[in-house]
């Protein structure tokens, strides 16, 4: 049997014999009608497959003025800096923006969404946990609320992604070590919490084949956002069995190369360009406090302050769209190579 497809609230309300007020103060809180009344509607909506369009309803509502912002781990000063360039952008726009970390933690991530849903923001930005994130969750939760991912990249899911390219940056890093001495080894963690951590790996085979290298990688046990310890606890096991088969060592962030540089530290090897020194290391994102280990860290720095303004920016865009446009936009930025002591 054809179902006839249901253009609107209005047609909606018509087939299933309620009033378009009800309707309507239903999408906007299920819980504030009869439960025989909202089980009626989720029988309706089954039955005609209508979904509304979400970001039109909430043109006629009274919405707040938060921003719901979400970072994987406050603690991070990368991420802090992040929230702190978004924070500044939505009060100068008038928003009141509540910032949130999920921790790590799935579970966090996900109450969390539940939670900005009842305070009915204008709007969500959210960096998520990205591996270990519930997609359909996220997934259903963009499509009720404008919302931009940015720094870690959920596949087709939101409307929006905001983020670096690391493919680009990579690639960069790969052939300026390749350039200015040995071919680098790929220091990791053998699970990666974040996407960003499979495409840098990606990159790094792809551009040491172009080269006419071997890709040489080295993974570490670990889990979770501890890259320091990860980093420094892997680096002292892969330096004792010399899993490093050049003098050149790239990490897959600038987090686990802090750790790794204290592991070369209490191993005594020393690190850097000079005569005397036994490796080269590198990282990817310019850490805030990459510029004060010892030596200081090579690496790539990503543009903070481009991608906050440009995923306020988008963000501002759908919240006064009156349509949801199902195309998805990436925006990706490219990183600067930034050379210091260690390489």
């Amino acid at each position: 049997m054809t179902v006839t497809k249901i253009k609107n609230m209005e047609e909606f309300a018509a087939v299933s014999g309620l009033s378009r007020p009800t309707i309507s103060k239903f999408f906007n809180d299920p819980q504030s009608v009869r439960p025989s009344t909202r089980t009626r509607i989720e029988e309706a909506l089954e039955r005609f497959d209508y979904r509304p369009n979400i970001y039109a309803v909430n043109q006629n509502r009274q919405l707040t003025k938060t921003i719901g912002i979400v970072v994987p781990y406050l603690a991070d000063p990368f991420f802090a800096e992040i929230a702190r360039n978004i924070e500044t952008r939505c009060i100068e726009e008038g928003y009141s923006p509540s910032l949130f970390s999920s921790h790590g933690r799935q579970e966090q991530e996900n109450d969390i969404l539940e939670t900005l849903r009842s305070m009915k923001p204008a709007g969500v930005l959210i960096a998520p946990l990205g591996r270990i994130s519930d997609k359909a969750f996220i997934e259903r939760f963009c499509k009720d609320v404008p919302t931009v991912l940015f720094d870690s990249k959920l596949e087709d899911v939101g409307q929006v992604f905001i983020g670096s390219d690391n493919m680009q940056f990579t690639s960069m890093m790969v052939e300026y070590l390749n350039r200015s001495g040995d071919a680098p080894c790929f220091f990791e963690m053998k699970t990666p919490t974040n996407p960003n951590a499979r495409k840098r790996r990606q990159a790094y085979i792809e551009a040491m084949k172009r080269l006419g290298h071997q890709p040489k990688i080295v993974q570490v046990d670990g889990v979770g956002w501890d890259f320091e310890e990860i980093g420094h606890r892997g680096g002292l096991e892969a330096l004792n069995n010399d899993r490093f088969e050049t003098s050149t060592v790239l990490c897959s962030n600038d987090r686990l190369a802090i750790g790794f540089l204290a592991a070369c530290y209490q191993k005594g090897v020393r690190v850097g360009l000079k005569e005397n020194c036994h490796l080269r290391v590198a990282g990817h994102d310019n850490h805030p406090f990459s510029k004060f280990t010892c030596p200081s860290l090579t690496t790539v720095s990503q543009d903070y302050a481009a991608i906050s303004e440009k995923s306020v920016r988008m963000l501002f865009d759908l919240i006064a769209s009156e349509t949801s446009d199902s195309a998805h936009k990436d925006t990706l930025f490219e990183g600067k190579l930034v050379m210091r002591d260690s390489a």
